[in-house]
């Protein structure tokens, strides 16, 4: 059985550097988490270190993407540093052939730039996607303002996967201020606000007609679907206002890819499998933020109770199928 693990993150020194230089670490609880143990180290090392967890998982593949907030928040600067990133990625599947996967970078700050990149990417480069992490700014995804990125993304059938970042200020203040510094940070972040801010990003692309104007566009959401699709059942009553050409379960069973993103959980795959179908679930490991020893990664899919076909499909065959459907 391949493995291939569709949601593993990386940085580089350049971007971290960046980061600190901005200081986000003291308002984003996500980028203080990099910190934390051999988080750090394990994001940086894009060799041998990181292949050997990779063995010692049982893990064949990853697909690598910059973690969170990637550049979302580096403005001007961003624009040459995705080409670097992106470059650096690319070699990186060149020096060790059958092992790696890459995500492009995107400078969203300038989404025209932005959109070129991708195309870089996909054509030139032959990445197998990109993330997007949500807000730039203050601006949602569905903002017109990234409507170049999206036209690529449609056009050539590119997955992308949302990927959560720290809750907005405003939602702090309101829902999670007030039970202690630590506390909020973890409801800000992992525990809770990041996935909200993930699963509302999905939802406000939906409402926007996104997935109307791109009907053949394969959105990824990790964390089996960021939350709000735990409430697919309620969702559906968007039917009556949405203005959408088609009922919200149709576009769930068409558009939308869940990922297990380390969350080695039976209950929540048969929920996944009730949402989208066994052809649309997409294994992840979320390395190095889940990573953890005695190939429990290996172990998860084995003890899934899927049948074969299926648990072929998951540990890597729907992530070939969606990845051979990019218009190059």
């Amino acid at each position: 059985m391949r493995i291939i693990a569709t949601e593993e993150h990386m940085v580089t020194a350049e971007v971290a550097d960046a980061w600190q230089r901005l200081a986000l670490d003291l308002r984003d609880p996500g980028v203080a988490y990099h910190h934390v143990g051999d988080i750090e180290q394990r994001l940086l090392d894009l060799s041998t270190s990181r292949i050997s967890l990779m063995d010692e998982a049982g893990i064949d593949v990853q697909v690598l993407s910059l973690t969170t907030p990637a550049l979302h928040d580096l403005g001007d600067e961003s624009v040459e540093m995705a080409r670097r990133i992106n470059d650096a990625l690319a070699e990186t599947t060149l020096r060790h052939p059958g092992r790696f996967e890459a995500m492009a970078t995107l400078p969203v700050c300038d989404p025209e730039a932005a959109a070129c990149e991708l195309e870089r990417c996909i054509v030139e480069l032959n990445f197998s996607g990109t993330m997007l992490c949500g807000r730039v700014d203050d601006r949602n995804l569905d903002h017109p303002d990234f409507a170049p990125i999206f036209e690529v993304l449609g056009t050539r059938q590119v997955p992308v996967l949302l990927h959560p970042r720290v809750a907005p200020d405003t939602v702090r203040s309101a829902w999670f201020a007030g039970l202690g510094e630590q506390v909020e940070s973890a409801l800000a972040a992992y525990a809770i606000g990041w996935h909200l801010d993930a699963g509302f990003q999905f939802l406000r692309l939906l409402l926007s007609g996104l997935l109307d104007r791109y009907p053949r566009l394969p959105v990824i959401l990790g964390h089996w679907g960021e939350l709000v699709l735990y409430y697919a059942d309620r969702l559906k009553s968007l039917d009556r206002v949405s203005g959408l050409q088609e009922p919200l379960e149709n576009y769930l069973r068409r558009n939308i890819y869940l990922g297990s993103s380390g969350m080695f959980s039976k209950e929540h795959l048969r929920r996944a499998l009730g949402i989208v179908g066994p052809q649309q679930i997409l294994f992840s490991a979320d390395y190095p933020y889940q990573y953890r020893p005695g190939a429990e990664a290996r172990k998860f899919l084995e003890a899934s109770g899927l049948n074969e076909q299926e648990l072929q499909d998951f540990a890597s065959g729907n992530w070939l199928r969606l990845t051979s459907r990019i218009v190059r």
